[in-house]
This record gives structure tokens, sequence and C-alpha cells, in this order.
């Protein structure tokens, strides 16, 4: 069930949806977008190594399907208490960033197809101030479930996984310019990066946006200014996931805009594989490329603004 459901939702284009998998921790609702979900495996079937000097988060490391998974605990790592029947569990195998994680939660309810227009994003005083844990908060079924930021957790236990800011250095002395850079991205921990690196790489101008309609919202005020549009932005560095408007939607709406659809737009997404990558390029992608390569992206920055 799980893989047609990735399939249909990918043969999809510019919908402004995504399939959330609902689970539980504690009787806590959370989400995880479906694409980023490989497969379900029982945590009574497999047999968990320790590992000696770990994060304290890390229960240690199994193999599946001829590959070492390393286990993440994610009630601990929320302070949440553990199963009372701990062989039911189940573990959330990913793949994002590259990466193949095991996330050890509680129960999986179900999965449901949304409107990233129904997902809004979390009040910041409520859940983990700025960098907080969620990236949004959807409603269903008179619910609340909470969107969890995954590529946060993974840089949180292992910060060689993330942006490595420092990678900007390999490209050498660099010029800084004003040319205005639009940035669409929802995680704050992520936007901060993003932006530090490529300020580092002599991009002086960043407009920052937290999803794609508050991007799609600033493009459109940029055409009623009557300065040449170009000027105002210069190229768009956008996510996929994101509340109120994907990337992919932001880039469909680019593409069908007369005055918009010459804009470079680079999908920078953790979420990048070959399924993603032909959608992206279906809609008109200039170019894309999967989080956390930060050099490569200003690369292609440097190659294709305007």
């Amino acid at each position: 069930m799980l893989e047609n459901k990735k399939k249909e939702i990918l043969l999809e284009s510019g919908t402004n949806e995504l399939e959330i998998m609902e689970f539980t921790i504690s009787d806590r609702h959370f989400g995880i977008n479906v694409a980023k979900v490989s497969r379900l495996v029982k945590f009574g079937s497999v047999e968990v190594t320790p590992m000696p000097n770990s994060n304290p988060f890390v229960e240690g490391v199994f193999k599946s399907s001829g590959e070492i998974l390393t286990v993440i605990n994610l009630g601990a790592y929320m302070g949440l208490p553990p199963s009372e029947s701990e062989d039911r569990d189940i573990l959330i195998i990913t793949t994002f960033n590259k990466i193949n994680s095991a996330f050890h939660i509680h129960n999986v309810n179900d999965i449901h197809r949304i409107s990233w227009t129904d997902i809004e994003k979390p009040d910041s005083a409520i859940y983990g101030g700025a960098e907080g844990l969620a990236t949004g908060i959807a409603q269903y079924d008179g619910r609340l479930i909470t969107i969890i930021d995954f590529e946060k957790i993974i840089t949180d236990i292992s910060p060689s996984a993330g942006i490595q800011i420092s990678e900007i250095g390999r490209l050498g002395d660099r010029a800084k310019t004003a040319k205005p850079v639009m940035l669409a991205e929802d995680s704050p921990l992520l936007e901060r990066m993003i932006i530090e690196a490529i300020e580092k790489a002599g991009y002086m101008n960043v407009i920052r946006c937290d999803n794609g309609k508050e991007a799609w919202d600033r493009l459109q005020s940029f055409k009623s200014t009557g300065l040449p549009l170009f000027e105002q932005v210069s190229l768009l560095i956008t996510d996929i996931e994101m509340p109120q408007m994907d990337g992919h939607r932001l880039l469909k709406l680019i593409r069908e805009d007369a005055e918009l659809r010459a804009l470079p737009v680079i999908i920078f997404s953790s979420l990048i594989n070959d399924d993603m990558r032909e959608k992206g390029n279906l809609l008109g992608a200039t170019a894309q490329i999967s989080k956390p390569e930060i050099a490569s992206l200003v690369e292609l920055i440097d190659k294709h603004i305007l």
C-alpha cells in the first residue's frame, strides 16, 4: 500500500498536496511525508546492536535488506515516555538527504492525503523556539498532527550529515554581489544555514520566505512596483516540503506566469531522487540538487543567476 501511495502522488505535478503517514508516540500524533518513507519494520523482528559511545538517542544498528541502519529512538529524543509493549513498536525506515535511517516509534495509524494549505506554520513559542522540531501542524478528522522536522533530528544527532558551511571555502576567493536571491525554506535551522553559506559565497542580498505561498506573494508584489522584475529577484531557491504551498506548486505557478516564467528556479530539497527529479523536470526546474550539498548549490547559483 505504501509504494502504491507514493507512486500515485508522484504521478501528479504541482497539485500542492502530499501524503502524510500518521504515527503515534505515547498517544501524541505526528506525521512524516510518505515520500521520505521506504518501508516499515516491526521493532521486535530485528536484533538491534548497541553502539559504544554513540549519541544517547541512538539505540544501535541492525541489518535489513543488505544495509546497516542506525536506529533513532524518536520518543526519547522528544522526551516522551517509552512504549508499554516495545516488541509491537514500529521502525520507520526513511530515505532523505541521501541517508537511510530507522526511527523507532510506537504505532502507525494511517496514510492521509492532504493539501499543504491545510498545514499551518507552528507557533515557535509553543513548538521549541525559532528552531523547533515541528515544521507544520495539520488538522485531520478532528485531531492535530505535528509534522516533524526529521532533517533537524539527523543534523542534531550527526552534525556531519547536515549542511557544512566550510565547504564554501573550496570554491576559492569570491567577489560579493548584490544580485537578489530569493529563498523559500520552511525549516528555520536550514534557512539560517543556507543563508549563512550563500552569503559566505558572496550573495549578500537574500530575500527570505518561510514557504512557497510567501514567495509567490512576494513575486507578485514585485510585478506591481514598475521596476524591472529581474532586478528585484535574479534567482529562486526553493525547498519542496513547505506549509501553505510546496515548491512544486510554486514552480508550476512561476512557469505559467508570462512575466515570471524566465526566472531561474533551483530546487534544493532532501527529497531529490529519480522520481522527484523527473517531477521537477516536468514542471520546468532550472536545476535540482539534494541537501546538504551546499557548495554544489552555490555553483548552480553561479551558473544560472540572471
